[in-house]
């Protein structure tokens, strides 16, 4: 589904809104600055494609077709981090990496369904870095699946930067690669939060 930077940018500025005022009682990893790589990848994932993202979802949920009323209210449920929509074939996970093997097994099934969906995974550049992710990458090539993983780089993992940990990038062709920087911090939205009792 369409939808522009602004539009982007006001959903997260409502979670703020409403993380600020105390109303939500989970956690919250908000997505910003990178609003027009986003945009850019989902011009190309169909509707019947499935989308695999991590506890920072709520662009991906957006522009793959979930309504605003619809994320609002799961946020407000207290399910900002794990975001689950069978309609729109999407798929979150709050552990890091938590997404992978099932990303992979959904696309090992398009295949052998002859299926023309694909699969398309999301997370950061340290998960990138982690075992799972190289075992699930080295898999998927070796057995031609449909299957394309985003790496959104903001130079950090959580607060460490990346690189400092693990060095240079090798680069691999099934691999997206964008850089941004973050607005937001790791977590929550900067400012300490009393929660409103029920």
């Amino acid at each position: 589904m369409t939808k522009t930077v602004t539009e982007l940018q006001n959903f997260e500025s409502k979670v703020v809104e409403l993380y600020k005022a105390g109303e939500l009682k989970a956690p919250i990893h908000l997505s910003g600055g990178n609003e027009k790589e986003s945009i850019a990848i989902f011009d190309k994932i169909k509707p019947d494609d499935w989308v695999f993202s991590t506890y920072r979802s709520h662009y991906h949920s957006l522009l793959k077709g979930v309504t605003e009323e619809w994320l609002l209210d799961w946020i407000k449920k207290g399910y900002s981090i794990h975001v689950m929509n069978k309609e729109h074939n999407i798929f979150t996970s709050a552990i890091v990496g938590g997404h992978l093997a099932p990303a992979l097994g959904v696309a090992l099934a398009l295949k052998l369904k002859k299926s023309q969906s694909r699969v398309w995974v999301f997370c950061g550049d340290m998960t990138s870095e982690t075992g799972v992710f190289h075992e699930v990458n080295k898999y998927a090539l070796r057995n031609d699946l449909p299957i394309t993983f985003v790496v959104e780089d903001n130079g950090l993992s959580t607060d460490t930067p990346t690189q400092e940990v693990w060095g240079k990038e090798l680069g691999d062709p099934n691999i997206i690669r964008y850089n941004y920087k973050r607005i937001y911090p790791h977590y929550g939205c900067g400012v300490w939060v009393d929660f409103k009792d029920e």
